[in-house]
């Protein structure tokens, strides 16, 4: 286990006075002006209205709403998942669940993660030379092996899970209202389940631990100096870089900063889209100040929004699934409905990608590990199947066509996880399950499997309000090749290399800064600069990992 003491070494030095660390910018090849970066921005919980170039009564996104100005916009892009573990799992690896193995949330007790066998494109990226970070939201393990650092990421700012999962003194917007982290052994005032009161929520650099509750309200702002940090030291140096973000907005609690501030008295999550579009500007910026001719940015989103959030939850724009809505229930997120996986997406790279072009090619956040591996010249692992393909041809405007099939699988809603229960084949769209997302006034639309699937026509039904007759002409001629893309899809995962992933749980993995206070409380700056959990430091006295240094960072793992 020595290599895991380097790679603490390497990962955790920090600069005097500072918390940015030290990262090994040098390379023997010389990369100078041959390989792109990239920054790959993605939102959390954003609707496809909420973004003012696809829906025009959104006016709080102008830098996004530049950015779609000065580059491609998608209107026909989908998560690969609609909730948040297995839409990650699917960006880093360009897989579906049901061949990466995570096809649901991780969770504050996780034992596991993304399976170590299944390979990130941060890991492709490292060999072919490139400096690697991660800041934002990771989701996809924190236990041992399964954090950023060790899945392909040189640099990792930010919360290991989803920033609802651990109470703060900043609680924010949520539904329902969540209370502060205790500071004392009395119970929490709210014990609604939705809550957590009895861990805070963790704030990583790297290995560390270096704030035990996060503040919420300046959050946003510290990943932007992170981010521009990263982008700014990558491109002195010479090295290719990709920076991954995994913003906490527009997930639930809303911060109340920008709302604050607010002289127009806007609704919270208005307040706080206008906050994310403001980081995801300061980024921008730092890349036309830094390596603008030679950078590809990708923004887009995790899945749709959370309905029963009410109205701390996004627009879905068109994409209402009037036909679940009648059901009732939800047609957002965790579903297969439009509502649920259709996100905002932009590509951005002066001279490369065209400007100011809407594209109605059909793609997915799948295509982002095939595209951005054939752009920086490296190769595919050999031994697995990918879902998504290399879009660079519609990124540079020669091709106006994507997949002709996409497959939607079950990610929380009713049915099985990661099960294909949906088929997108050109116009058309057949769902085999529906129902079992909570909506805002509460009610869960009652499963209900269809066999014959429930067939629409998106060009002429966006809002999926009156499915096919299934004995007209039209459902019948569509009916025979859904059936038989779908039996080719399962045939060729049973065939494939696939990966299980770990749910088992264990309170020990808990993220804790110190299991002395209560809520995993860190009394201090200084004493949250180099904690150690529990379960690390049981690791380092069994003898597993070196003890460091006096001068060293120790683990928190």
């Amino acid at each position: 286990m020595g290599w895991l003491f380097l790679k603490v070494l390497l990962v955790g030095v920090t600069f005097l006075g500072g918390l940015y660390p030290f990262v090994d910018f040098s390379y023997n090849g010389d990369t100078r002006g041959q390989k792109p970066n990239f920054v790959i921005i993605l939102a959390d919980d954003m609707g496809w209205g909420d973004l003012g170039a696809n829906w025009a009564e959104t006016k709080d996104t102008v830098h996004l709403d530049q950015m779609a100005a000065e580059g491609m916009r998608f209107v026909d892009f989908h998560a690969a998942a609609s909730t948040c573990s297995p839409s990650r799992a699917s960006l880093l690896t360009g897989r579906l669940g049901l061949r990466n193995g995570v096809t649901h949330n991780f969770a504050v007790t996780s034992v596991g993660g993304l399976p170590l066998n299944e390979t990130t494109l941060a890991e492709v990226l490292q060999q072919a030379g490139y400096v690697t970070g991660m800041i934002g939201k990771w989701h996809l393990g924190h236990h041992g092996s399964y954090h950023p650092n060790f899945r392909g990421f040189d640099y990792y700012f930010g919360i290991p899970y989803s920033h609802d999962m651990g109470c703060t003194d900043t609680p924010g917007y949520n539904h329902p209202p969540c209370p502060a982290c205790p500071r004392d052994d009395r119970p929490a005032r709210n014990l609604e389940r939705d809550c957590y009161t009895d861990v805070a929520l963790p704030l990583y650099e790297n290995l560390n631990i270096v704030e035990q509750p996060v503040n919420l309200s300046s959050l946003a702002q510290k990943y932007a100096e992170k981010a521009t940090q990263f982008i700014q030291h990558a491109s002195a140096s010479g090295r290719p870089f990709l920076l991954y973000m995994g913003l906490s907005h527009m997930h639930v609690p809303l911060s109340r900063t920008q709302l604050s501030a607010d002289s127009q008295g806007q609704r919270p999550y208005g307040a706080s889209l206008r906050e994310m579009d403001s980081l995801v500007g300061q980024i921008k910026d730092k890349v036309d100040h830094t390596a603008k001719e030679n950078t590809f940015l990708w923004f887009t989103g995790d899945n749709g929004p959370w309905a029963q959030k009410c109205e701390l939850a996004g627009s879905v724009g068109p994409f209402t699934g009037s036909w679940q809505v009648h059901q009732g229930g939800s047609p957002a997120k965790q579903t297969t409905w439009e509502g649920g996986h259709r996100v905002p997406a932009l590509a951005y790279w002066p001279g490369t990608v065209p400007a100011n072009v809407t594209s109605t090619a059909l793609l997915s956040v799948l295509d982002i590990f095939p595209t951005v591996v054939a752009l920086a010249g490296a190769s595919l692992p050999k031994d697995r199947h990918f879902d998504g393909l290399d879009a660079s041809e519609v990124l540079f405007g020669w091709l106006q066509t994507g997949h002709r099939v996409l497959f939607h699988p079950n990610s929380g809603a009713a049915g099985e996880y990661g099960a294909l229960q949906t088929v997108r084949l050109g116009r058309y769209k057949a769902f085999y399950i529906s129902g079992g997302a909570r909506a805002c006034d509460g009610a869960v639309g009652p499963a209900q499997h269809h066999e014959p699937p429930l067939i629409f026509n998106l060009e002429d039904d966006a809002g999926e309000a009156v499915p096919l007759d299934r004995d007209g002409a039209e459902y019948q001629g569509v009916l025979p090749v859904v059936r038989e893309v779908l039996a080719d899809v399962l045939l060729d995962i049973a065939g494939d290399n696939t990966s299980r992933a770990d749910y088992t749980h264990d309170p020990s993995v808990t993220p804790c800064c110190s299991p002395h206070h209560v809520a995993c409380r860190c009394q201090s700056p200084r004493a949250s600069a180099r904690p150690i959990s529990p379960q690390a430091e049981g690791v380092r006295k069994r003898g597993q990992v070196p003890a460091p240094a006096p001068d060293a960072v120790k683990l928190s793992l």
